[in-house]
């Protein structure tokens, strides 16, 4: 068994096809096949299910996926930690973000990167779910999601900011040049918001229970700069962090509107694996963001 068999085996679980597993992997489908092959006959157990096509892994599959998976990793943190050893941390760090936290990870990943110049970082926008899933199959090193709305298990939390809430909405809109508005006026406009699998949407949703109110949306997007695009080129409202205003800035042509009548405000941090040793990456990253004050410098900006 060697590094290479594991890499071949999680390729082709990943793409679900020799072909591209081979490219992917910058060998030959053959020599993929032959590899993955030895590691069954060094096993002595079915790994992959075979018909003229890959059909899945086989129970013992699935588990030898899980331990490559953790082996890969292992190796991947091993040559970091020797790296850091020597002076100068290096490697990838992939952070897993919640859409609506896109707009403040760079404030993290500048200090980081200055600080740790040889490390490059790959930002991937993913659902809350997505990235427990992905912390949990090695995927990703670290991810910025809510904390304490749908709470994470087995992990490392850094909390950085409150993340409110506010009706982005024409300047020309009903409801513009109000101080304020409350859940039961915002259920009141035509509104796009984040599909369902998104924890903000339900975040989001929840709220218009607590007010009684009962709100269909005509459009929705997986993404807050989906929103943002009808709000500012259709009729439709949304509600959006405020972050999202602060960062990205608005168009003249549109509102941010604070909305009372809840307390509606939930923390947004870092989370990852709750493992011994840490992955050198994301324990750097948690290390730098801890001496940060992001909230205040939302506050700032």
């Amino acid at each position: 068994m060697d590094i290479r068999q594991l890499q071949f085996l999680v390729a082709l679980s990943q793409e679900k096809h020799f072909a591209r597993a081979a490219a992917r992997c910058n060998v030959s489908q053959p020599t993929l096949s032959s590899r993955i092959r030895q590691l069954e006959d060094e096993l002595g157990t079915p790994i992959v299910e075979r018909d003229k096509r890959y059909m899945g892994l086989t129970p013992e599959g699935t588990r030898v996926l899980e331990w490559a998976k953790r082996i890969l990793d292992n190796c991947k943190s091993l040559e970091q930690e020797l790296s850091e050893m020597k002076g100068s941390l290096t490697g990838r760090l992939t952070i897993g973000v919640i859409p609506s936290a896109l707009p403040t990870v760079s404030l993290l990943t500048s200090p980081f990167c200055a600080a740790h110049p040889g490390v490059s970082i790959t930002v991937l926008s993913r659902s809350s779910v997505q990235i427990e899933r992905q912390l949990h199959d090695f995927e990703i090193e670290i991810g910025m999601t809510y904390l304490d709305n749908e709470p994470l298990s087995h992990v490392r939390m850094l909390p950085l900011y409150l993340e409110h809430y506010v009706l982005v909405t024409s300047a020309k809109g009903p409801l513009a040049g109000r101080a304020s508005v409350s859940w039961q006026d915002v259920a009141g406009v035509p509104l796009c918001l984040l599909t369902p699998d998104m924890q903000n949407r339900r975040i989001v949703d929840e709220a218009f229970r607590k007010a009684d109110c009962e709100v269909m949306p005509q459009v929705e997007a997986n993404s807050i700069t989906g929103l943002y695009s009808h709000v500012r080129f259709g009729h439709w409202s949304s509600v959006l962090p405020q972050t999202y205003g602060v960062m990205i800035g608005l168009s003249a042509d549109l509102e941010a509107i604070p909305i009372t009548g809840s307390s509606l405000s939930h923390s947004v941090g870092l989370v990852a694996s709750d493992r011994d040793p840490p992955n050198p990456l994301a324990n750097a990253m948690l290390a730098a963001a801890s001496k940060l004050d992001l909230a205040g410098r939302l506050n700032e900006l």
